[in-house]
């Protein structure tokens, strides 16, 4: 098929453009072109780049139909995070297009209240990232089932793959959480440990679009959870990772409102966020229906991120 990408040289579409090429389709890579993707491969030279400014051309109205005249058969959207963009983009698309798969994220559920949760439980997002991607998970699955329009959201968790700062034991993207403990010296994590986080390699995530992209008849009107199979709580996550150096974590706890004390404002907010959520996600729904299973486990997410982290200098041993 021909399929267009949008948001194609981030974290999922380093992996997923590649994986397009070698299957076969023509692929478009659609983005704003100023970042190269954070793994070089060579299918990226049998790529057509199309070079957009979604903002600005949601504004004036002409994204919708720009990405319909790219007249691909399937439109995998990665960077979608406003109901009012989701809406025009569909619109544009309808009648057009064979099927559109869109990136949604585990914030949708809020809270968990019986684990692993699963894609039908009620969604109770509490801040307002979630909030919007609920309202566009919504307005897309309706649209499948009372108009046709051939929607599928897959939801990641924490993305991770090398290039970036995975989410940390601390539940934050702070690198020098992961230099203490390749150092063995004392880290403190809130409360005692023991919130949950999930994470998912960037390429597990690009695998479920592709097996979403290959059974439509599966997929279509669904969404799917992305995430490795089980989460972490924040110490067993920390004594890991300081075995990963030789080291045995040196951890200590404080209730919340001490230890965000101990920490920077944006540190504090970004985990905040994570662990009000304590995620932990059910994949079964994706192995029943498309037949698939996360490669990666969290831990060896993670590991191969640190790795690079450390070849890099970012962490230094």
């Amino acid at each position: 098929m021909r399929v267009v990408v949008i948001g194609a040289s981030g974290h999922i579409g380093t992996y997923l453009v590649p994986r397009l090429v070698d299957a076969g389709h023509d692929v478009v890579a659609v983005s704003r072109g100023k970042r190269e993707p954070y793994t070089p491969h060579g299918a990226w030279r049998r790529v057509t780049a199309v070079s957009a400014d979604r903002d600005a051309e949601d504004a004036d109205g002409t994204f919708g139909r720009r990405i319909a005249d790219l007249e691909g058969d399937a439109v995998i959207d990665l960077i979608c995070f406003e109901e009012a963009s989701a809406r025009h983009l569909a619109e544009a698309l309808t009648g057009r297009v064979r099927h559109f798969l869109h990136c949604g994220t585990i914030w949708t559920h809020g809270p968990s209240a019986r684990v692993p949760t699963t894609e039908d439980r009620p969604k109770r997002p509490l801040g307002e990232y979630g909030k919007r991607k609920a309202a566009i998970e919504a307005y897309l699955l309706e649209r499948a089932h009372r108009d046709g329009f051939p929607a599928t959201i897959v939801h990641p968790g924490h993305i991770t793959g090398p290039g970036w700062v995975p989410v940390n034991p601390a539940g934050n993207v702070n690198p020098a959480v992961f230099q203490t403990l390749a150092d063995g010296e004392e880290l403190a994590l809130p409360n005692f440990g023991m919130e949950t986080v999930q994470h998912v390699h960037a390429d597990d995530v690009a695998r479920l679009f592709m097996d979403a992209l290959a059974t439509p008849s599966a997929s279509v009107g669904e969404s799917f959870h992305s995430v490795a199979a089980g989460a972490l709580t924040l110490r067993g996550y920390a004594e890991a990772v300081a075995g990963w150096f030789g080291r045995e974590a040196r951890l200590t706890y404080l209730p919340w409102e001490q230890w965000r004390a101990t920490v920077s404002e944006e540190d504090a907010a970004v985990t905040y966020d994570h662990i009000m959520y304590s995620p932990h996600c059910s994949m079964a729904k994706a192995e029943r229906l498309l037949g698939h299973r996360p490669r990666y486990e969290a831990l060896e997410a993670i590991e191969e991120a640190v790795d690079r982290l450390v070849r890099m200098g970012t962490i230094t041993v």
